[in-house]
C-alpha cells in the first residue's frame, strides 16, 4: 500500500534560514487549463468545464471522491505535459491518459509542498507527490513510466470545498507552511 507525506512530514528548515527564506518567497499564480474526472477505476476520463470539490471529500463524481485520503485531487502542470511528451519523442502528453484531475499552467506545483492554496473557489492543502503507476507503459507506450517520473504533479486534500472552472486561478496562500 502506498503512503503519502502529510504536511507535517514535509522537511522543514530552520525558521529564517537562507533556504527557508527562499522557499517562503511568493510564487506566481497559475491558471486552470483542463479538468477531468475518473468516474471508476480504469474508466475513461470525463473531461469537464468545471468540478465541485467537497470539503475533506475531494472531487465530486471522481472514484477517489469521498475517500478522505491523500489522493482527493490530483494536479499536474501543463509544462510537465510538454516535458513528458518530449521524453517520449512526441508532442505534449494527453492529460486524460495521465488520469489527473486538474492541469494548471504558470506555477511550479512543488512550490505548494507543505502549503495551502486556493484553486478556484476551493482551498486545498498539499498531501504528496503524484507518482506514475505501471499503467503509464500501457497508456503512453514504452518508456511512459520513466517519462512521467518526477513530472507527475501533486496530490491535495480539500479543506474548504468550492467550484473549480477552466480559467480559474491557483494561488499559494502565503504565510507559515502547514504544520499538521
Amino acid at each position: 500500500m502506498r503512503t503519502f507525506a502529510t504536511p507535517s512530514q514535509v522537511t522543514k528548515f530552520a525558521p529564517g534560514s537562507p533556504l527557508q527564506r527562499l522557499l517562503d518567497q511568493p510564487v506566481r499564480p497559475g491558471t486552470v487549463r483542463w479538468i477531468g474526472t475518473r468516474p471508476a477505476r480504469h474508466a475513461p476520463i470525463e473531461i469537464a468545464d468545471q468540478i465541485e470539490l467537497a470539503t475533506l471529500g475531494g472531487v465530486v463524481g471522481d472514484h477517489y471522491g469521498g475517500s478522505g485520503g491523500a489522493r482527493q485531487v490530483s494536479l499536474i502542470g501543463e509544462e510537465s505535459l510538454a516535458a513528458i511528451g518530449a521524453y517520449l519523442g512526441s508532442g505534449p502528453a494527453d492529460p486524460a491518459l495521465l488520469r489527473r484531475n486538474v492541469v494548471v499552467r504558470g506555477i511550479n506545483l512543488l512550490a505548494l509542498k507543505g502549503r495551502t492554496f486556493r484553486l478556484g473557489g476551493a482551498v486545498l492543502t498539499y498531501s504528496g507527490d503524484c507518482h506514475p503507476c505501471s499503467r503509464m507503459e500501457l497508456l503512453l507506450g514504452q518508456g511512459g513510466y520513466n517519462a512521467v517520473r518526477g513530472h507527475g504533479g501533486i496530490l491535495a486534500r480539500v479543506i474548504e470545498g468550492g467550484t473549480v472552472r477552466i480559467g480559474d486561478g491557483l494561488e499559494r496562500l502565503d504565510g507559515d507552511p502547514v504544520t499538521g
